[in-house]
């Protein structure tokens, strides 16, 4: 993909979406679908089935690039930003992860607003709604924030769960999670 995309500015992808061969499995456009684009949503990972079936996965796969649920242009923008990490920080599932120190994960914020149990939804907008959130994780309350918009609150939940959770050794090796799906397909924390 990055030498697809060698061109494109900021990690973009828009090379690679274009390409003859990969275009086939992208929806590209309202009613353009590569041939091999799966059903209506696009082909899913099993960790993403399996955050479905929890009642807290995608709306929409990574190979479906349009619309305001599509997740596919920035996962493979992502890609392309993680390729240039080199290995300097590890990614799981892909890399071994070290006792100490940084590591990449993905994690969808749904799986942290339940274990905080966020009502009315996943999403926070408040400052007493993020307050009683955290509670929940036995986090003292946060310091004011200019806006209470998704991104802010989704950063600050979830990172108040991954604390809470890190060293929970299931998270870490779920079942289902092999060396095959892991090399392939990857996992997403704190889907069991």
């Amino acid at each position: 993909m990055d030498d697809v995309c060698r061109d494109d500015p900021h990690f973009a992808a828009n090379s690679f979406v274009d390409h003859a061969e990969a275009s086939r499995y992208f929806r590209r456009s309202h009613g353009r679908r590569g041939d091999r684009f799966e059903g209506t949503m696009g082909a899913n990972r099993r960790v993403e089935q399996r955050c479905r079936d929890g009642g807290c996965g995608p709306a929409q796969s990574c190979f479906n690039l349009v619309g305001a649920a599509q997740v596919g242009k920035s996962s493979l923008t992502g890609m392309r930003v993680l390729n240039r990490l080199d290995g300097a920080i590890p990614l799981w599932p892909f890399d071994e992860v070290a006792d100490t120190g940084p590591a990449i994960v993905e994690v969808y914020t749904t799986v942290a607003a339940r274990a905080a149990k966020v009502r009315g939804g996943s999403k926070v907008r408040n400052a007493p709604d993020l307050d009683r959130a955290l509670c929940q994780l036995d986090t003292r309350p946060h310091q004011p924030l200019a806006r209470y918009d998704d991104h802010s609150t989704d950063a600050i939940l979830t990172a108040a769960w991954l604390r809470s959770v890190a060293a929970t050794s299931a998270l870490w090796s779920p079942p289902g999670l092999d060396s095959d799906l892991a090399r392939t397909e990857g996992w997403t924390f704190g889907i069991l």
